[in-house]
């Protein structure tokens, strides 16, 4: 961004506009809680918290991945990558749907690697998925539609909240919370 003659608007890291995507992020933030509540609290959704890659994970194995792996090694990375960079630097040029599709696409095949054990990770797929290529395939073409769909919400929060924070929360929350909620939950 910088040699593209950009600065720290164009990634979405201005200082007047921090106080604003903090607001975005904390509310964010308070929403995903809500919500992961809610569904921890129904038999019926409960199950979907449950996830083989973290069975083993003790608390301090937890509070690393929640204050340390996801904001750090996650959620900073990808979100100053495809909403602030690439973003950034598309929007210049061709404008908010681009930049919107361009990020968006790319953090979708971002995750086709991580998301290659689903179909035998997550119980709540097991049943139709595990052991077979087809099923791999389909739940991870899924999965990378999913979180190709989920850089749009984060591209359009930073486009409306003017601030790389308020995806930023609302990353960390689905992440980190989803952990600490599976942990509580086994």
């Amino acid at each position: 961004m910088y040699w593209a003659g950009g600065g720290w608007r164009d990634v979405g890291l201005a200082r007047n506009t921090l106080g604003r995507g903090l607001r975005w992020a904390g509310t964010l933030i308070a929403i995903v809680a809500a919500g992961y509540a809610c569904a921890a609290a129904l038999p019926w959704t409960r199950e979907l918290f449950a996830d083989q890659r973290n069975s083993g994970l003790g608390a301090c194995d937890v509070a690393w991945r929640v204050l340390i792996n996801v904001p750090f090694g996650t959620v900073l990375l990808e979100e100053v990558a495809f909403r602030g960079v690439l973003y950034g630097l598309v929007l210049r040029r061709r404008g908010p749907l681009a930049a919107t599709l361009f990020s968006s696409a790319l953090f979708g095949l971002w995750h086709i690697l991580p998301s290659l054990s689903l179909a035998t990770a997550k119980p709540a797929l097991d049943p139709g998925f595990s052991g077979t290529v087809l099923g791999t395939v389909l739940v991870d073409a899924g999965a990378v539609l999913f979180t190709a769909a989920s850089g749009c919400l984060f591209c359009e929060l930073r486009r409306r909240s003017d601030s790389l924070l308020a995806p930023m929360g609302l990353h960390w929350a689905t992440n980190a919370l989803g952990y600490i909620c599976g942990f509580l939950l086994r």
